[in-house]
């Protein structure tokens, strides 16, 4: 079964928007977890509009499961992944303004730089995975930095799902055993929901992890946080 990670990154959103601590993004990251979350993602960004760096500080010892940092690998988020030692770093190549990932590295012209970051994360016993998009030739360049993983770019399957799904899927498909092929793991994110996740899990081959922030948050306001997570878990299996 492929794990699902929530990402908490709107509840701190919400909770920025107000000040104070509500709703609090280390509770809610418990109820993750206790409600049937294989893992919790969170994305800090340098100007730390939603998730801040004492967050990622104060949630890492109180859950158990699978604890997965995103960001760009920028001198300040290295320590703080240093610091506080999640299970897997994925790293993204968002500029610092940048609302939302909207890309994946070219890992060609970003090799030399990917390979430094990767090694020294897995010293550490960090794994390791970068964001794609489904390029095969860039994903066997992404193969030779020495990554544990990748995580595909879902955007464009999700905009494309509601005219034609088999379409939509097919290069994540090509993509997935390009994958494969390189021995990484496959990860894959964005703008996945209740509509387009099952479709998508089913035609993926290896898929091990999906991280879903956003749509599932925003489902929660209707369904309930417990609920919601069930709701997703059952669209993996």
């Amino acid at each position: 079964m492929t794990r699902l990670s929530v990402n908490i990154n709107k509840i701190a959103t919400l909770r920025n928007a107000r000040g104070g601590n509500i709703p609090n993004v280390a509770e809610a990251s418990r109820n993750c977890e206790r409600f049937g979350a294989q893992g919790v993602t969170v994305h800090p960004r340098p100007d730390e509009r939603h998730i801040r760096y004492q967050d990622v500080r104060e949630i890492r010892p109180t859950i158990t499961t699978e604890f997965n940092m995103e960001g760009y690998p920028s001198g300040p988020f290295l320590e703080l992944v240093k610091e506080v030692r999640p299970h897997q770093v994925t790293f993204v190549p968002d500029a610092p303004g940048t609302l939302t990932s909207n890309q994946g590295w070219d890992a060609a012209s970003n090799k030399d730089f990917l390979k430094k970051v990767i090694r020294h994360m897995q010293s550490y016993g960090i794994r390791t995975s970068l964001f794609v998009e489904t390029d095969t030739e860039n994903i066997k360049h992404a193969g030779e930095t020495g990554t544990d993983r990748v995580e595909l770019y879902t955007e464009p399957y999700a905009r494309d799902y509601p005219n034609n799904r088999e379409q939509a899927i097919e290069p994540f498909i090509k993509a997935a055993e390009a994958v494969g092929q390189t021995g990484m793991g496959l990860n894959a994110g964005h703008d996945l929901n209740l509509d387009n996740l099952s479709y998508f899990s089913q035609h993926m081959p290896g898929l091990l992890e999906v991280s879903i922030g956003h749509a599932l948050i925003a489902d929660a306001l209707y369904y309930g946080l417990e609920n919601t997570i069930q709701l997703y878990l059952r669209q993996l299996k």
